[in-house]
Parts: structure tokens; C-alpha cells; sequence
């Protein structure tokens, strides 16, 4: 990459040329992407950069050119030349003026972490969030071997609010048993955003977001993709992922098609003990686990210097197994060979689909940047069981014990003024929900959820280096539950005494309304390679209908769970600040934080019973919270780096029944210690690392009743990954993975199978190819 020369003042329109480096003639088609800024050069190599403010950053591209940063600053003059070097070409990189993405977020005071594509194909997982298990302070609620979902500093369900293309992922992620259903292939980026989020996402961030950022926009006049392939030996899985992209001058489309089969996961035990029943598995198989799922993809966008806009189109659907021996204790009874086959899907199973359309808008006038999110999602989920009477329940005539439908709308508006050092975002998000139920068991009822927020939030450069933001925000919302009645009779005894027959009522109509104030306010500071935060925020959350109306049996629980209609909505205040230190060789990071909650909601065991199962009752409690995440790493040679993380939270309740205790899934202190080696390039392999990690968990004692003591563990996983030139033309990504060698028998915390005493996966080798075209 070479410098660039600009001249001389302080101006709101940028126009330059574009040129290479070597050749000193035009190029037609560069790309310049700024925040929330755009620009793509003529025939003749000129561009226009429109709103440019002093703190704009713009990344150059061109296909066959290496990327190039400039950020222009207030003695910036136009016209500006840009020279380009060709990829090809082995010179010496020269730093330019501008800030890379890196620098733009160490500006931010939220405490976040990048996830980049490098990381996860390195780290490739049955499930999106599984591949996410090695950054410090996320941790996955695993579903089987096919699902999972994210947990940030122990907190996690709609806590966390998982954000695609700008839009909220709004499925039935409430569940314990209910995974998210994203393809984690053609992932880019993702940000992960620890700590509370309301100020900018509204409620259900109040713990933190995971944001898997929109793909970059095709280089002009290209054609490129990929072929996905992984099989692995735990599961017998085979998947595939195709994806392919192209952009003409302005025009561009992507799509991408994913198939994944799996059989029955193997855990490292021959018995499960379950409420005190001794199931013994077949070849070590957890029986029924199988599943299937097919993804499918399609974007189509528009970009030019003023205006860009992209409209994606997704479905994913999948059939997945619920552990036989988890869902009630009739299938002791049951008819159906469970063994014979590690590939079939019996009953009980679910079966999902989502559907996904999002529309991104970027307008450019002058001194605005207009962003315009637009999205629908249809989420249809079916849970299919052995039709057996219960309590007074007669047998029911199909398997369909429940149906979840929701349909979501969403729109987000904001608009970006940079006058000076500030940099001012206020926006409205707004999302109404309709939710439908059916089936022969009850839960939850149906009902439609609406949430209207607003926000303004200043972004200030105090100086080149100190930075400062805060924020202020209002959202209001209700929920409005639609009356439910049993299908079947059940007794009721009246006051004379007698007996009827009746249909009993396990939810009425009722509207119940929310609203809150949100906020936060934070500072950075970078000295030389060291960069300090501080960030404090108030953040909340409304009630969901299972926890303010839930009245039913969740088998997959084995217990009886009733909603609250008093709860509040959670308020949580938090304080966190981060040390980051890199000086290329040697890096570490400390991230400590402290959260108040004044009403955390938590199901709450009782001491009812209905029909010989136990109560659980959602409740709430004052919670006081602690801890963070260290890293450390060292690059001992230029091919060898070892590297240490370590993350613990502290939860106890201050009020409420389990006064003392601390809350439901708090995570152990874990630790990863990892060693990479790198080889010079032999044969047919280039740029080969090896890669050792071990992961050592603490016994976690700190439960909160019914919960047990979870043994800690050590884990080891092995890796390597390597380029392959098989044929002409660009190189194959080849890794191969073996996790949990020695097949160590070890319980997850935060896993929904740790409760019902079934161990994580075996041992487990993976084969991965990356075949791009």
C-alpha cells in the first residue's frame, strides 16, 4: 500500500482521483466506504465524497489492489489523488492517514469485541453460538448437538439480543429447549457488545448484543464465491455450503444454500440418571439428538455515490430430536425403537422454520446520513410428541402437542449529523409482534407485543485521543394476551359442595403496558497502544408473555411452570471499563464490570404441586453482579504465540425467596490457554498453523436450589488449518479439528442437558474445506 498525498483545507465535499501506483493511470470502479458514507470512481478514476466530516474514515478497494485507509482531515483540499498497489506486488507498506476499523471502535467506550470471518472458520461449530465459545464472557446454552444459544456474563435467553442486518432475530428463543435459527455460513462479521445495549437496540439488550454485521458490497464488475464441505465423526455429520456473489457497475446480488444432516451425538457415559431412572445408551449415543436442516439465502442491492440499498431474503428450516429419556418419563412405555438407527428423527422432535426479508437503506444529503431498516420475520415452530393422556387430559388424536407462529415488523429509522467533534445518531425502533399458538398442550397464550423507542446519542472527539458519548432514550410497549381455554374437562368443585365439569381457563385476556428510560455515558482514552474505557448504563427489559402468563407442563423440564402477571420490567444498571493494551508482539486486556438489577425475573420452584409435578413460579429478586474477563498473549517467536484468557462472574440475590443465593445458570470461573505454531510453506500446504487449546473450567458450587454442584473439568482440542494450491487459481482452506480428546466425561453449567445429567459431546474430529471460485 502507498501513502497518499492530500492538501490543504477543511471542506465538506471530498473529490479526488484514483490511480495505480505503478501504471499512474485510472481506475474505474473503486470502492470508498465510509461511515455511513459512500463513493465509487468514474471511468476516468474521479469520485465525490459527500458529508465528510473531520472524524470521517474511508476504506479504498479495488479488486486485484490492496485496501487503502485515508481520513481526510481538516486541512484535507480536493482535489485528492489515491494511488493504489496491485495485490501482486511485493512492497514495503507505507501507513496512511486514516483510522482503520480497529482504532474507529477503540474510540467507542462500549466495551465490544470484533469477530472477523478468520475466526470463525478457525473456530467452526455445530451452531453459530458454539463457534462462538472461545471469547471471554460468552458462553452457549446448548441444545442438543444441532442448537444453542448465546449467554453473556452468565446472562442469556432474551437477555441477549441477537441482531442480523440491522434487525433483531426474533424467533422462540425464550425456551430452554428453542435454539436460534441463523446460517453461521457467509458471516463476515460479527460485533459483540458486552453489557447493557438498551440505549441503541431497546428492551431485550440488556445484557449485551451479538451483531452480525451486513457483507461488504461486491468489488464492480466481479463474480466470486465459495463451496463450504464439513463432516464430523461425533455426530456422522456431512454439511455443505455454497455461496456465491456479483456486482455489475451498480447493481449486485448474493446467495448462499446450506444442507446439514447429523445423527444421534455421542456422549462419553453408557447410563443417564434422570429423576432417579437409570437409562442406559446405546453405542454411547444420546438417542434421538439426530437432525436435519436446509438454509437458503438471496440478496439483491443497489449502490451508487448518494444512495445504497440491499434487500435480503432468508428461510432456514430444520427437524431436530429431543432426547427421548428428557421429554416425561412415558417413553419407558413407548413403543418406538429408539436404537435402531442413530439417523432417524422419532418422537418427541421439533420442527422449525424461519423466514427472514430486511431491506438496509443509506440516503447521503449533505449533512445527513438517513439509515432505514426495514423487516419481517415469520417464525413456525412445531413440537411433536407421543399422544398420551395426562391428568385428566384424555389421549389426544395427533402428535402435535404445540405450535408456536410469530410474525414480527420491524423499522428502525436514524440519522447521522457530524458538525465539528460531534457526531449525532437519533433514531426510533419500533416492532409489533403477532403470536399464535396450537396444539393439545398449553404453555403460553397467544398474543401481540408492540415496542415504540427513541433515542439520541453524541459521539464527541474531545481531542485526537479522548472521546466521549453518551445518550438518552424512551421506550414504550405493551402486551396484549388473548384468553385460553383446556380442549378437555377437568372436575371443579363448587362452594354447595358438588362436582362439574368443566373447561378449565389457563389464561385470560389482558393488556398490560411498559415503559422505561434508558441511558448511558462513557469516555475513552488511547495513549500510544494502550486504550482505556469507562461506561456506565441503564438499561431494561419487558416482561415476556411465558413469564408474565405461562400456565402449563414443560416435559422437557419435567415440571409445571406458572406466569406472574405483577412483574415489573427489569432495570439494570452497570458499570464497566476496560484496559486494552497491543504492541504487536506482546497484548493483554482486563474488562471488570459491576450490575445492579433492581427486579431480575427467575422461575422459582414452589412447594405445589398439579397432577405430581412440582410448581415453578416466576418470581422476582434484586440481584447484585461482578466480575469480567483477562487476556493476555505473547508472540515468543514470529511463528509461535501463546495466549490466555480467563472470565468469572459473581451473581447473589439481595431479595426475594432465594435471598442469598445467587441466580439460575451462573457460570463457573474458566480459563483457555492456547499455543499456535506456524510452518513455513511445503509442498502443496501454505501458511499452516497448528493450534492447541486447553479449557479449564472451576467446580461451581455457587447454585441457587434446585440447581447441583457441577464438577469442573479440563477439555483439550487440537487443530490445524492450512492453505492447499490443489489447482490453479486461488488456494483451498483446508482444517482439520479434534475437540475434546481424551473424551472426557465433563457437565457444562450454562447447558439446558446439565440439568437433566447428560455430559457434553465426545470426542469429536472434524474434516473442513473451503473451496472459492
Amino acid at each position: 500500500m502507498l501513502g497518499t498525498k492530500v492538501y490543504a483545507q477543511h471542506t465538506q465535499h471530498i473529490k479526488g482521483n484514483v490511480i495505480d501506483a505503478s501504471t499512474l493511470r485510472p481506475l474505474a470502479g473503486v470502492t470508498l466506504v465510509g461511515h455511513n458514507a459512500y463513493a465509487v470512481s468514474d471511468e476516468t478514476g474521479a469520485f465525490v465524497l459527500k458529508t465528510v466530516g473531520d472524524s470521517a474514515v474511508f476504506k479504498v478497494s479495488h479488486l486485484g489492489y490492496e485496501t487503502l485507509e485515508f481520513k481526510p482531515h481538516a486541512t484535507t483540499a480536493s482535489p485528492v489523488l489515491l494511488k493504489l498497489k496491485s495485490s501482486s506486488t511485493a512492497l514495503a507498506t507505507v501507513s496512511v492517514s486514516g483510522k482503520t476499523q480497529e482504532r474507529m471502535h477503540s474510540e467507542n467506550a462500549t466495551v465490544s469485541i470484533a469477530v472477523d470471518e478468520e475466526f470463525l472458520d478457525a473456530n467452526r461449530e455445530n451452531s453459530l453460538m458454539q463457534t462462538l465459545n472461545k471469547i471471554p464472557g460468552v458462553s452457549t446454552m446448548n441444545i442438543g448437538s444441532g442448537q444453542s444459544k448465546p449467554s453473556i456474563r452468565g446472562l442469556g435467553f432474551n437477555r441477549v439480543s441477537v441482531v442480523q442486518n440491522g434487525v433483531k432475530h426474533q424467533a422462540q428463543q425464550w425456551g430452554s429447549d428453542h435454539g436460534l435459527e441463523i446460517d453461521q455460513y457467509g458471516i463476515e462479521e460479527i460485533r459483540i457488545i458486552k453489557g447493557p445495549a438498551s440505549l441503541l437496540y431497546g428492551s431485550d439488550a440488556i445484557a449485551g448484543v451479538v451483531a452480525i454485521q451486513p457483507a461488504k458490497i461486491p468489488e464492480r464488475n466481479s463474480f466470486n464465491g465459495s463451496v463450504n464441505l464439513l463432516t464430523e465423526t461425533n455426530t456422522d455429520l456431512y454439511a455443505v455450503s455454497a455461496g456465491m456473489q456479483s456486482r455489475g457497475q451498480n447493481w449486485f446480488y448474493r446467495g448462499r444454500l446450506t444442507y446439514r444432516d447429523y445423527a444421534d451425538f455421542k456422549v462419553p457415559t453408557d447410563q443417564i440418571n434422570y429423576e432417579n431412572y437409570i437409562f442406559n445408551l446405546h453405542n454411547q449415543d444420546l438417542r434421538n439428538t439426530a437432525g436435519k436442516e436446509a438454509d437458503a439465502s438471496l440478496s439483491l442491492g443497489y449502490v451508487s455515490p448518494t444512495f445504497r440499498t440491499e434487500t435480503f431474503f432468508s428461510t432456514v428450516s430444520a427437524k431436530n430430536g429431543f432426547f427421548a429419556n428428557a421429554h416425561g418419563l412415558e417413553v419407558r412405555n413407548s413403543s418406538i425403537a429408539y436404537d435402531a438407527s442413530n439417523r432417524d428423527i422419532d418422537l418427541p422432535f421439533h420442527q422449525v422454520n424461519h423466514i427472514k426479508i430486511i431491506n438496509n437503506s443509506t440516503l447521503n444529503l449533505d449533512a445527513h446520513r438517513l439509515h432505514v431498516d426495514l423487516g419481517y420475520q415469520h417464525n413456525q415452530r412445531e413440537e411433536h410428541s407421543e399422544p398420551v393422556p395426562h391428568g385428566y387430559m384424555p389421549k389426544p388424536s395427533g402428535s402435535r402437542e404445540r405450535v408456536f407462529t410469530k410474525n414480527t415488523y420491524s423499522l428502525n429509522v436514524k440519522d447521522v449529523v457530524s458538525w465539528g467533534a460531534h457526531t449525532v445518531s437519533a433514531g426510533i425502533n419500533t416492532e409489533f409482534q403477532n403470536n399464535n399458538i396450537g396444539g393439545w398442550g398449553f404453555l403460553i397464550p397467544a398474543y401481540d407485543r408492540f415496542t415504540l423507542g427513541g433515542y439520541v446519542f453524541d459521539h464527541m472527539a474531545l481531542t485526537e485521543n479522548l472521546h466521549l458519548q453518551g445518550g438518552l432514550r424512551y421506550d414504550a410497549g405493551y402486551l396484549d394476551t388473548q384468553s385460553h381455554f383446556d380442549w378437555y374437562r377437568s372436575p371443579r368443585t363448587n362452594a354447595d359442595g358438588s362436582t362439574s365439569q368443566v373447561y378449565a381457563q389457563r389464561a385470560r385476556d389482558q393488556q398490560l403496558n411498559f415503559g422505561s428510560f434508558s441511558g448511558s455515558l462513557g469516555v475513552s482514552y488511547i495513549h500510544k497502544n494502550t486504550t482505556y474505557k469507562l461506561n456506565i448504563g441503564k438499561s431494561f427489559r419487558m416482561p415476556l408473555a411465558h413469564e408474565l402468563a405461562s400456565d402449563g407442563v414443560n416435559y422437557h423440564m419435567y415440571r409445571y411452570e406458572r406466569g406472574n402477571l405483577n412483574l415489573d420490567p427489569e432495570s439494570s444498571y452497570e458499570l464497566d471499563a476496560e484496559v486494552r493494551h497491543d504492541s504487536g508482539r506482546y497484548r493483554f486486556s482486563v474488562s471488570p464490570f459491576v450490575n445492579l438489577f433492581d427486579n431480575y425475573i427467575y422461575l422459582n420452584p414452589t412447594a405445589a404441586y398439579y397432577e405430581s409435578l412440582q410448581i415453578y413460579e416466576y418470581t422476582q429478586a434484586a440481584v447484585f453482579r461482578a466480575g469480567g474477563e483477562l487476556t493476555a498473549g505473547i508472540d515468543l517467536l514470529p511463528n509461535l504465540s501463546l495466549d490466555a484468557s480467563a472470565a468469572y462472574v459473581y451473581s447473589r440475590q439481595t431479595s426475594g425467596p432465594k435471598d442469598g443465593f445467587t441466580i439460575p445458570f451462573s457460570p463457573p470461573f474458566s480459563t483457555l490457554f492456547s499455543v499456535g505454531y506456524g510452518i513455513k510453506d511445503f509442498s502443496l500446504f501454505s501458511e499452516t498453523r497448528f493450534t492447541g487449546d486447553v479449557r479449564i473450567t472451576a467446580r461451581q458450587t455457587d447454585i441457587v436450589p434446585p440447581e447441583s454442584v457441577t464438577a469442573g473439568y479440563e477439555v483439550l482440542n487440537l487443530s490445524v488449518m492450512s492453505k492447499l494450491q490443489v489447482v490453479s487459481g486461488k488456494p483451498w482452506a483446508l482444517r482439520l479439528k479434534l475437540n475434546n480428546v481424551f473424551h472426557t466425561p465433563y457437565f457444562d453449567h450454562t447447558s439446558f442437558y446439565r440439568l437433566i445429567e447428560v455430559p457434553e459431546p465426545g470426542r469429536n474430529f472434524s474434516v473442513s474445506v473451503t473451496i472459492p471460485f
